[in-house]
């Protein structure tokens, strides 16, 4: 492999490890859903992308199928849902700056700017192999505990920005968990204060 400046490795830009392609490049803004093993069966996303001709639609069906609690939501278990919001805490400010996010009984929503010299991938990776081996231990298990792919888009302009972070404040409320966005615990949205491109800090620094 080559190395750019001080031994950073190049962005990788657009790539594929064979099913949903990615984009990888510092300073971006990536929106990002990763879910649990048993959430969302590969037949269900098959099943959708041969009926739906259109991208946007699909996305949104998978979204409304996630939020009808499918598999064991084993992050309705507020012990759960606290290793995975640490570990997405735990290296904000380092490897990238967390904008937004919410943990969902049975998936993920993160916002993050990426920065240089660490892929959108291994932050993915970092979050999924602590939280796995946290959870699987509390619960006395062994096994896969998270999907092996995941969803990350990136974020066009403030507009999208805006409109990305609307979704993930209320996707408890539009999966019917709570009424308003600050009754729902692990997330973003019961801080104050909305990033904006470019934005240096976390939302949690406004808290």
């Amino acid at each position: 492999m080559t190395h750019g400046s001080a031994g950073v490795p190049p962005a990788k830009g657009w790539h594929s490890r064979g099913y949903v392609p990615h984009l990888d490049h510092p300073g971006l803004i990536q929106s990002i859903t990763f879910r649990l093993a048993d959430a969302l069966p590969t037949s269900v996303i098959e099943r959708l992308r041969q009926s739906e001709p259109d991208d946007r639609r699909v996305l949104e069906r998978l979204e409304d199928y996630l939020n009808a609690g499918h598999g064991e939501c084993l992050l309705r278990d507020p012990t759960h849902a606290q290793v995975v919001e640490n570990a997405l805490l735990h290296f904000d400010g380092q490897r990238y700056r967390l904008l937004a996010w919410v943990v969902m009984p049975n998936h993920v929503h993160v916002l993050i700017e990426t920065q240089t010299g660490h892929a959108v991938a291994d932050a993915v990776q970092s979050w999924k192999s602590f939280t796995a081996k946290a959870i699987n231990q509390a619960l006395g298990r062994h096994g896969v505990l998270w999907q092996r792919e995941y969803f990350d888009r990136y974020i066009r302009d403030e507009r999208h920005l805006r409109a990305v972070m609307e979704y993930i404040d209320h996707n408890p409320v539009k999966a019917g968990l709570v009424k308003t966005t600050d009754d729902w615990r692990f997330g973003s949205a019961r801080l104050s204060g909305m990033p904006t491109m470019g934005a240096s800090a976390s939302r949690r620094q406004n808290s």
